[in-house]
């Protein structure tokens, strides 16, 4: 009977270990606040230090949900005091997400690019070589409730305005959503960030060219922030800010891209690079308008969700009106299981509503067939995306 017993005690213990995901311990280290460095924007190597650790408990043997659904979006811009409260939305903004707050909060994991800072006065405002044409970002602290209402859980903070009013608004902006318990990365001082949501953990980094930022064209450095979080994180994913704007900057060249005599990076490259590495799902913002979709080594990729919620201060005419929102579906592992677009647009000065003329699907379904002929997904007139494998 002992023999029997510890038999049928080996066999449940292997089922058990076969059917769920098993981290090597059952305890992972938490990021907080400053707890990660890179030493400067060239450097190749990263030295972490820990100045404080919280545990994120999690159970050896953890069961998952078949399919995990994550939402991303492009450029979050919810209005600025500055140069004056004129660009203040109405009502605290109260109203800018809610007609797809629904849509936003049904998914397991929502992520946008938080364009700009969270600060109610003050700060060092950037210098800039045109005042005439120069635009900061200055969004007040209460704005910051609209987007938990909106059930955003994490946050690029990689963007060229997340400096527009210098240290200090880096320092209000993590302090805000600090308080509020979003998720969120990009700055020098904090690239990644690893937190827990409903059993399953996540590892998500951002990356842009501008200073202040983790920065997109230090390869080796990214390479290794996503090794890491690979070896942590059930999923993880990347957010870049990069490759040229505008509407004539639509396709991926698959070369490094330049604007205003900038290295806004390959983009491709980048991205492919960083699914070798490890990487599950990228999102991409930077050119205000969106870009072709693709998937590669079975994870996701959207080049440009171009604008989102982005008032006033925005050029909001044609296709930079179009405000993507882009649901991908994957396993526990981050796999690609398939995908959906559901083509929001900005209407008067920057509130996204859905477009009953499906522009943004028509939009990245063109430039996903012309930029990827080989690509093996099929994008339908609906948004539902396809991975087609043999």
């Amino acid at each position: 009977m002992r023999t029997f017993t510890y038999i049928f005690v080996v066999l449940l213990a292997g089922y058990l270990v076969s059917s769920c995901k098993v981290r090597k311990t059952a305890t992972t280290q938490r990021d907080t606040a400053d707890t990660t460095r890179v030493q400067s924007p060239d450097t190749t190597r990263i030295t972490r230090e820990i100045t404080k650790q919280d545990s994120v408990e999690i159970n050896v043997f953890r069961v998952f949900p078949d399919t995990i659904s994550i939402t991303g979006v492009g450029d979050i811009m919810l209005g600025t005091n500055y140069p004056d409260p004129g660009y203040l939305p109405e009502d605290s903004g109260k109203y800018l997400l809610s007609n797809v707050a629904d849509i936003l909060r049904s998914s397991n994991l929502t992520f946008g690019n938080l364009e700009g800072v969270l600060l109610d006065e003050g700060g060092t405002p950037k210098n800039c070589r045109n005042p005439d044409n120069c635009y900061l970002f200055r969004m007040p602290s209460y704005m910051a409730g609209n987007l938990l209402h909106a059930g955003f859980d994490v946050l690029s903070v990689a963007n060229n305005h997340s400096g527009d009013f210098g240290p200090e608004g880096r320092s209000s902006t993590s302090r805000i959503l600090d308080s509020l318990k979003i998720h969120y990365a990009g700055f020098d001082t904090k690239p990644y960030t690893i937190f827990e949501k409903e059993g399953l953990i996540y590892g998500f980094a951002a990356f842009a060219p501008n200073k202040g930022t983790a920065n997109l064209h230090d390869l080796d450095s990214a390479r290794k922030i996503i090794l890491y979080l690979d070896s942590l994180a059930d999923i993880v994913i990347v957010s870049f800010h990069g490759g040229a704007e505008g509407k004539d900057h639509q396709h991926i060249t698959r070369e490094t891209e330049t604007f205003y005599g900038e290295n806004r990076g390959n983009v491709y490259a980048f991205a492919h690079a960083l699914i070798d590495t490890g990487a599950d799902i990228i999102f991409g913002h930077g050119p205000h308008v969106v870009r072709a979709v693709e998937v590669y080594k079975g994870s996701f990729i959207a080049y440009s969700m171009g604008n989102f919620c982005t008032y006033r201060r925005f050029n909001l005419q044609g296709e930079n009106a179009y405000a993507p929102i882009i649901q991908v579906y994957t396993d526990h592992t981050g796999k690609f299981l398939m995908g959906k677009i559901i083509p929001a647009i900005q209407t008067g000065p920057g509130i996204p509503v859905i477009d009953p003329e499906s522009r943004a699907i028509k939009k990245i379904k063109a430039l996903t067939e012309s930029d990827f002929p080989e690509a093996k997904i099929f994008i339908g007139d609906s948004g539902v995306i396809t991975y087609i494998q043999k």
